[in-house]
């Protein structure tokens, strides 16, 4: 199945200039503002609430959780990841902020207020990514694999499997809930897959190319994509991990 979501990956990302990859739409983006992004954050999650954003960021004994402004890209409120965890994602629920470990299988809780640890959870195989809905929390493990968690327990209640093309689509990563579809980074692509939620299909392919200037990249230093919120007024944001900028942006069709 690995092979043959590589091979996937392949066929739907290579051909950019085309309308459609077989019967799924793609999207390309207008930049409509440029904000300032830490250059040292390997970004994991991201979520905006009451205004702000929540961040959180990876690397083993680096790995915080963070808010922050949207204007300034300062960080107002930090806490790191227990030592020796590789932060994941993260997202709210009442007054928690649940985040990921990539391979200790233990989730964490902390108020989302002070930033002090509430208690942990565990959960199998790897964590990537978190977003919500009105009723679960949902997480992807970089498998095709989109679980729906109980907000309250945070037990595995269902699963979908995310497909292209009727094939299974391995690396999902960061997640956010975007007008009842799950928007997801593909990790180590430019692309953002829009899913949906019922079936786990593919609707849509969201092609970021480009958005980084070369400019801003330092070689060897500046990562991948990864990172998508939406503001209370639905704007779209999306970042990458040491990334100098975070762009909110819009979608437009490929014609």
């Amino acid at each position: 199945m690995i092979l043959n979501s590589f091979i996937l990956l392949i066929s739907l990302f290579l051909p950019l200039e085309q309308k459609r990859q077989g019967d799924i739409p793609v999207y390309s983006y207008e930049i409509v503002n440029v904000y300032p992004h830490d250059t040292t954050a390997f970004t994991q999650g991201l979520f905006f609430k009451d205004g702000y954003l929540f961040e959180s960021t990876g690397q083993v004994d680096q790995s915080t959780i963070r808010k922050v402004e949207l204007e300034t890209g300062n960080t107002v409120q930090v806490e790191k990841f227990p030592a020796g965890i590789f932060g994941e994602g993260i997202i709210d629920w009442g007054d928690r902020l649940i985040g990921l470990s990539w391979r200790h299988q233990t989730g964490f809780e902390w108020d989302i207020n002070s930033f002090k640890m509430k208690g942990t959870f565990e959960y199998p195989g790897e964590g990537w990514g978190l977003t919500r809905n009105d009723t679960h929390i949902l997480m992807s493990d970089g498998t095709p694999a989109i679980r729906f968690l109980d907000p309250e327990t945070l037990n595995e209640v269902r699963r979908i499997e995310v497909k292209a093309q009727g094939r299974p689509l391995i690396n999902i990563n960061e997640l956010e809930w975007v007008d009842g579809e799950i928007f997801a980074n593909i990790w180590q692509t430019d692309f953002i897959a829009r899913i949906n939620p019922e079936n786990g299909d593919v609707v849509g392919l969201i092609n970021l190319r480009g958005l980084l200037s070369r400019e801003d990249i330092i070689p060897g230093y500046t990562d991948v994509l990864n990172g998508i919120a939406v503001n209370a007024e639905g704007k779209l944001f999306v970042t990458g991990k040491y990334w100098p900028k975070l762009f909110e942006i819009r979608l437009v069709k490929i014609k």
